[in-house]
């Protein structure tokens, strides 16, 4: 279809809050699909695997971003640019190993969680945003960086803020290098 002509044209990009609740959605079917909360956390992880080894192309391509020398780097990058890119919010980085390799992400507001007041009681070990978890785990990998990800603290359960930590399982020497 054309286009009038002094019309600028627009990302099609779905609004945050339709987002928000097309995800809580999907997350509550996911619970009557699944009995264990850790079982639905299971699947949330690896659908957020599917989408972090997809979507890193799009963030490179985007972002324009230059290779991270160093995993402070790398999780700068993913704080500063990555979720104010796809979510809207930038997260405080820490570093919270003196070898360098552990990191958290400190959000003080969480958008997929908009309009959620609290998980149920029977869903108490439920991990509702865990395909954050999966997204930066097969993002890095697809980068070649091999990480865990999991939530530390959420404010759904209570927390004073939502914390994802991120273990980088190799040591910066332990890369193999090319030959030139």
């Amino acid at each position: 279809m054309s286009q009038s002509p002094g019309r600028k044209q627009e990302n099609h990009k779905i609004s945050r809050e339709l987002f928000v609740l097309t995800y809580g959605a999907l997350v509550a079917q996911l619970c009557k699909d699944y009995e264990k909360d850790e079982d639905v956390n299971a699947c949330l992880d690896r659908m957020g695997y599917s989408i972090g080894i997809r979507l890193i192309d799009d963030f490179l391509a985007r972002s324009a971003v230059k290779k991270c020398r160093s995993y402070s780097e790398t999780a700068d990058m993913i704080a500063q640019v990555a979720f104010k890119m796809y979510l809207g919010v930038t997260p405080s980085v820490s570093c919270s190993s003196a070898a360098g390799n552990e990191f958290s992400l400190i959000l003080d507001k969480n958008p997929l969680v908009d309009f959620v007041e609290e998980l149920p009681v029977e869903r108490a070990s439920l991990c509702y945003c865990n395909l954050l978890c999966g997204v930066i785990r097969g993002a890095l990998e697809m980068v070649h960086l091999a990480a865990e990800v999991s939530f530390l603290q959420d404010r759904l359960k209570g927390d004073a803020v939502t914390e994802i930590g991120i273990t980088f399982l190799r040591k910066p020497e332990d890369r193999k290098h090319r030959r030139n």
